[in-house]
């Protein structure tokens, strides 16, 4: 089933997309819906003037791409900026190169550091629009966004779902973004993983929280697991990837016990971690639609901020 959300506002009331804090229901909606009509085929524009920068100083492979082709299929030039190849490898700073970038007049910074807070600092210190791909733990809102898009591709209301976020919740920008996004669409979100890798501050941002899976199964309609990100941790917050798969992994059995369940993952994933192999193909997983909604969703973002900041 495909719908869609409607849109009752017609801009965005900020000048970057640095988080989904402080947009509102109707501004979440609008990016959204008009995501869903440009992959429908409505009428796209092109800013053939605008120069899109990605900045990337964190590995990224879906969503550096996406947002390169979103910018290309809005007519706007992109530049390419990352740690290999650039004047970082010399010990340039984020913000001499953020500024460089600029002088080279480019209109729009996409931004990925593994420092909480990186996309701020850009914002504070050019001109240009600054839209968060990822910084630290902190927020991906665009992950978040292109989420909520699947989801009201699938349902009729998105703020009727409940939807259960399974795994390293601590370490994951992603969690921390969907969980305010699905909150301000009016969603139930209830967070799940070992106590080690749950933050004090999940009730304070509006979830519930479970240290069992089956009791996160039972409530949600959407199960959206979460990439153990390894890289991140210290050692002893689990015994094992094997003791983590067994307590908190996904399988075909949890769909067989709930039939209308449906899975989500940001990705990469971890086959046999998160999620067992035969998830991560099922019928009713619907990563590779995440994956897809990543190029319209970040075109709507790209759209509506250079409309509004020209």
């Amino acid at each position: 089933m495909t719908t869609s959300l409607s849109a009752e506002s017609t801009s965005l009331a900020h000048r970057h997309l640095l988080d989904v804090s402080g947009y509102t229901d109707a501004e979440l909606r609008l990016i959204i819906a008009t995501a869903q009509d440009y992959r429908k085929g409505g009428t796209i524009p092109a800013y053939p003037d605008a120069t899109v920068a990605t900045l990337f100083f964190e590995p990224s492979t879906r969503t550096k791409t996406s947002f390169q082709q979103a910018a290309q299929r809005l007519a706007a030039r992109t530049v390419s900026v990352g740690t290999s190849g650039s004047s970082v490898v010399k010990g340039e700073s984020l913000k001499d190169t953020a500024q460089t970038i600029e002088a080279l007049q480019a209109d729009v910074f996409v931004v990925r550091h593994a420092s909480p807070g990186a996309a701020h600092f850009v914002a504070q210190h050019t001109d240009g629009v600054v839209v968060n791909a990822g910084d630290g733990a902190r927020a991906h809102p665009t992950q978040a966004l292109l989420d909520a898009c699947t989801l009201a591709d699938h349902y009729a209301d998105v703020s009727g779902l409940h939807v259960a976020i399974i795994g390293d919740i601590t370490h994951s920008r992603v969690a921390r973004s969907n969980i305010r996004l699905l909150r301000t669409l009016g969603a139930e979100v209830t967070v799940c993983g070992p106590p080690t890798l749950l933050p004090a501050e999940l009730e304070e941002m509006g979830a519930h929280v479970t240290y069992r899976l089956e009791e996160a199964l039972e409530a949600c309609d959407v199960a959206m697991a979460l990439r153990l990100q390894l890289e991140r941790q210290r050692a002893g917050l689990f015994p094992s990837l094997q003791e983590y798969h067994a307590q908190f992994g996904i399988t075909t059995a949890h769909l067989h016990a709930y039939p209308d369940l449906r899975i989500m993952h940001p990705g990469p994933v971890n086959r046999g971690v998160e999620l067992e192999a035969a998830v991560v193909d099922h019928e009713r997983t619907m990563i590779l639609d995440q994956v897809a909604n990543g190029v319209p969703v970040r075109m709507s973002v790209l759209a509506l901020l250079i409309e509004d900041a020209g």
